[in-house]
């Protein structure tokens, strides 16, 4: 059978078992948007309104489910638009594919209209970026990319698709199967070594990350910590890869770190690290653990050989897939009951904080959400201090999952709340947004309306941008600059979308107002106004900017 690049590409998709895509049309891919016309119902297209927003739904539907996520966008503004998702997926470690238009083989060089050179653009940013330059190949580079995006520590992978590659006819056959991958196993003499390193500490301590984890490897590294009464500790937005509930848990390592949490890392003396990247937030700007060989013994296993050692210096290295690592464990013993028992309490004070000023109190209705939300609830962030209230007020049990971007990527709540709502129709999917944030993607509703996939938004909103504002009055105090904001009705914008709306005036309102919010069936969106005061729930702005005037004072 003849077929043209276009439809070769996404018979090769089908055939991979992709059921969703993500994306804003061009004319760049027109015979791959045609192609998709014929398998509506078994690879969808997902229509959306920015490629960033595209891009951030492909990375989040990555995260998810573990598979790649797929983006289509046009060539130029559109790939540079889709950055950002891009870059978010690899500092999340999610696998993705985003396929770009690129001008005709024919005009490259010549700085043709919106011609980019991929591979060097997003070079660095992705896992891998390749551009298709004979249309016979595309099978292999597609099953290669596939297969790169998934394996090791999971990725984006860029690919070009130059405009005649997608109409030259050809008889190549599309990929037949899925691509089969298999964790890397540990090896019996690094486990022996694990094991005794473990049992020979006092302060041990596991600390997990990473998104490629299976069922089955999540409880059974949660069997062997239990079993072996360790406190286990999550990278920065990873707290969902662990039962919170379980006696052991003890904490997220990342922004706005628990002072506990910092104690657990400091003093521990063997550290068994799984799947961890060991990025800026875990470490504390790489104060935590001393660069590059740590106080603390450190064991680094990770599926790929370029995590280990990249930073730190481990005294053992394994090359082992997280769940195949964590099937293999068997328990320890040793004297540290009383180090676990300790933190896991000091964790439960965590969820204590004083009454916030203004409007709303957001530790009251982050206590409601944590006794009453659905056990498989799916929670989504962007970035800004509103972030504290889903990160750290809230506890994942084995179904619930979290979509944050370690990359500190504003505007990623909402598309990846959208791509969740595709992906799980029938979950309770919650984003949390600052007005800030919510405002980077709001266009994205539209996209959520057009593709039935409306979760519910609660939009913190204070009228600042709180993160800057911190930092300002902790380095400039009394001196605001370009950090207030003047926003629309928020209310009416998500109506207009066809989004049930409210706005929540008083902490007493906020309930009722969820409750109508989850039994709407278009969506929800609650504008909760807080105060600008409640930047953090134990500092409050103007306590901030009092205690820097003092300090300033103190240093004249």
């Amino acid at each position: 059978m003849t077929r043209n690049g276009g439809r070769l590409l996404v018979e090769c998709l089908v055939s991979l078992g992709v059921t969703k895509s993500f994306g804003v049309p061009g004319e760049s891919y027109l015979a791959v948007l045609d192609a998709l016309h014929d398998q509506i119902g078994r690879l969808d297209y997902v229509l959306c309104r920015n490629e960033g927003g595209a891009a951030f739904m492909a990375a989040a539907y990555g995260k998810l489910t573990g598979t790649p996520g797929i983006c289509f966008v046009t060539r130029g503004p559109g790939a540079t638009n889709a950055s950002i998702g891009v870059h978010t997926a690899m500092q999340d470690s999610v696998p993705m594919l985003l396929f770009v238009g690129q001008v005709g083989c024919d005009m490259k060089g010549r700085e043709a209209f919106q011609e980019v050179d991929y591979r060097a653009v997003f070079g660095t940013l992705a896992k891998w970026a390749v551009e298709i330059d004979d249309v016979t190949r595309l099978p292999e580079i597609l099953a290669r990319a596939w297969t790169i995006a998934l394996t090791g520590r999971p990725g984006p992978v860029v690919i070009a698709l130059p405009e005649d590659m997608l109409t030259t006819l050809t008889e190549v056959q599309p990929i037949s199967r899925p691509v089969p991958t298999f964790e890397p196993t540990p090896d019996a003499g690094a486990l022996a070594a694990t094991r005794s390193l473990l049992a020979s500490a006092r302060r041990p301590l596991l600390l997990i990350g990473g998104t490629n984890w299976s069922a089955e490897g999540r409880a059974a590294l949660q069997t062997f910590a239990e079993a072996s009464d360790i406190p286990v500790v999550c990278a920065f937005r990873y707290q969902d890869q662990f039962d919170n509930g379980s006696p052991v848990f003890v904490g997220e390592a990342g922004v706005g770190m628990a002072p506990h949490v910092k104690e657990l890392v400091c003093e521990a003396d063997v550290i068994l690290a799984v799947n961890v990247r060991f990025g800026e937030m875990t470490t504390d700007g790489y104060t935590l653990l001393s660069v590059p060989k740590p106080a603390q013994k450190l064991v680094h296993v990770h599926a790929s050989d370029r995590e280990i050692g990249k930073i730190y210096i481990p005294s053992i290295g394994i090359q082992a897939g997280p769940s195949s690592f964590a099937r293999a464990l068997s328990p320890v013993r040793g004297d540290w009951g009383a180090w676990r028992e300790q933190a896991r309490k000091k964790y439960e004070g965590t969820f204590a904080a004083p009454a916030q000023p203004g409007p709303v109190d957001m530790v009251e209705v982050s206590a409601w959400l944590r006794n009453n939300l659905p056990e498989d609830v799916i929670l989504t962030n962007g970035a800004g201090n509103f972030t504290v209230w889903p990160n750290k007020f809230f506890k994942f049990g084995p179904k619930a999952r979290l979509l944050a971007p370690q990359s500190g990527a504003m505007g990623y709540g909402l598309p990846a709340a959208i791509a969740a709502k595709v992906a799980a129709p029938f979950r309770t999917v919650v984003c949390f947004a600052g007005d800030g944030d919510f405002q980077m993607n709001c266009q994205e509703l539209g996209t959520a309306m057009q593709a039935r996939g409306q979760p519910i938004v609660l939009i913190v909103n204070n009228g600042i941008y709180g993160t800057i504002r911190a930092h300002q009055e902790r380095n400039y105090p009394a001196r605001v600059s370009g950090t207030t904001l003047e926003n629309p009705d928020f209310v009416e914008l998500a109506r207009a979308y066809g989004f049930h709306s409210e706005r929540v005036d008083a902490t007493r309102d906020f309930p009722a107002a969820f409750g109508r919010a989850l039994k709407s069936t278009t969506g929800a969106v609650l504008d909760i106004v807080v105060s600008p005061e409640a930047l953090t729930p134990r500092q409050t702005l103007s306590q901030m900017r009092d205690a820097a005037l003092a300090s300033q004072k103190v240093k004249v």
